[in-house]
């Protein structure tokens, strides 16, 4: 009975009507639509309860009827359902089926030359919003043809920076799942980050500026495959470079944001062996050291010491606990060692040897193989059993041995008869009577009660 169920009704006989009369009728139907939704949070509510089909309505209009102008009526619809955080009404939308449905209009969308700028901002800012809520997401995405698509919007818009950052989000969104990110790593999104990303320019201020790119970067560059490839084509140098410039020219610590979103792309890139071999050939410790001294006296600037110092922690060469090496003037003698086993081969090293090795990432190659091939796997539970866990409860609990030998501890039994006595063969644990005798002191006669008395 409301004016939002009639305006459905009417949208729902429009889609079953062929008459080519009814596109005015329903580029009217459509800005009322929008306007009670931008208007009214009651006809919001509306159209996501329980039991609604406003949402199946729109999104079978989407389906059905060929794009036109009414389109943007309908996604700017979702726009304001949704709100700013998504949340319930995302999943509401998800569960409608309206990615699987803003996906197909994306790729429809994509074969005009040159696409429609502005549909192209709705659609990556609605899936923006969704995209969290739906889980296979990133399936859909690649299996569409949509990957490749936000991709090649992001190359051909470099200075469009209102096209850019929903694209972006949007990626993001897709990179969660391992092989599309190892796809968008192929093909060049490593290379097109240090495009957006570069030393300091006020031009550059008002993208970099945005969250949304420090959130996907760092993200992204936290895969192994692309944290490899960027080191590969000395990016780390690249990222040190940058974060130094941007230092030196924000004496009014203005870009905090920009310079802790360098340190986040330097942070990722470590996370791998090759990473941080690379950081420490590039001084790295060095230029994190003296930049960290230099924000110690601005109070803002503490995330920025906080992220450094994680960085040098992490990259500083590690040793195990002095033993007998020419680099400690300490001197360990451990118990008992084995002939063989990794402690003697650790004291068979030479002294200017380094005896940690580290081994972090040395399968990377095969675990990415691993990831492509059981992309489906995402849905199962995985169980690795970890061989160095000892199960066995006897061996795990310790050997109490004694301090003296038994024959010495028998001098204390006196003082200690609950220890050493037989209860079994008293009378009071016996489990036959004793029989009763009377004791001869006892003057008087002995009465015995009869069967009755108390």
């Amino acid at each position: 009975s409301s004016r939002t169920m009639s305006l459905l009704s009417q949208l729902e006989k429009i889609n079953l009507d062929s008459v080519l009369g009814e596109a005015d009728n329903a580029r009217y139907v459509t800005s009322k639509i929008l306007h009670l939704v931008q208007s009214q949070e009651k006809t919001r509510k509306e159209m996501t309860s329980k039991g609604s089909t406003g949402i199946e309505v729109i999104l079978s209009t989407l389906e059905v009827k060929p794009f036109n102008l009414c389109g943007y009526g309908y996604i700017a619809s979702f726009h304001f359902i949704i709100g700013l955080r998504g949340g319930r009404r995302a999943s509401v939308l998800v569960t409608k089926g309206g990615t699987q449905i803003l996906l197909q209009l994306l790729l429809t969308a994509s074969k005009d030359t040159p696409p429609n700028e502005e549909l192209m901002v709705l659609v990556h800012t609605l899936l923006a919003k969704i995209g969290p809520k739906d889980k296979k997401i990133g399936i859909k995405a690649r299996i569409n043809g949509a990957l490749n698509i936000s991709l090649n919007l992001v190359k051909q818009n470099l200075q469009n920076h209102r096209l850019i950052l929903p694209c972006l989000q949007v990626l993001r969104v897709y990179s969660t799942n391992s092989v599309n990110a190892v796809s968008l790593g192929k093909n060049g999104v490593v290379e097109l980050m240090f495009k957006i990303i570069g030393p300091f320019s006020k031009k550059n201020t008002s993208l970099m500026n945005n969250l949304e790119i420090f959130d996907f970067f760092p993200d992204f560059l936290y895969k192994e495959t692309n944290a490899r490839r960027a080191v590969d084509r000395g990016y780390v140098q690249v990222l040190l470079t940058i974060y130094v410039d941007w230092h030196r020219h924000d004496s009014r610590h203005r870009y905090m944001l920009i310079r802790k979103g360098v340190l986040q792309c330097i942070k990722s890139v470590t996370n791998i062996k090759l990473g941080r071999k690379a950081f420490i050939d590039a001084n790295g410790m060095k230029i994190l050291y003296n930049t960290s001294q230099e924000c110690l006296a601005v109070r803002t600037l503490d995330p920025l010491v906080n992220t450094s110092s994680l960085i040098m922690r992490k990259c500083f060469p590690k040793n195990r606990l002095p033993l007998p090496t020419i680099k400690s003037a300490f001197h360990f003698q451990l118990p008992v060692i084995p002939a063989s086993g990794p402690v003697a081969q650790l004291y068979n090293l030479p002294p200017d040897v380094d005896d940690v090795v580290d081994e972090s990432d040395d399968n990377d190659d095969a675990e990415t193989e691993s990831e492509i091939e059981i992309e489906n796997d995402d849905d199962k539970d995985q169980h690795f059993k970890n061989d160095d866990i000892e199960t066995d409860i006897n061996k795990l609990k310790p050997r109490q041995e004694l301090g003296r030998p038994i024959e010495e501890l028998k001098m204390y039994e006196k003082f200690f008869p609950e220890l050493s006595e037989n209860f079994q063969e008293c009378d009071l644990v016996s489990k036959e009577p004793k029989p009763f005798v009377p004791d001869a002191n006892l003057s008087g006669p002995i009465v015995v009660p009869t069967a009755g008395e108390e």
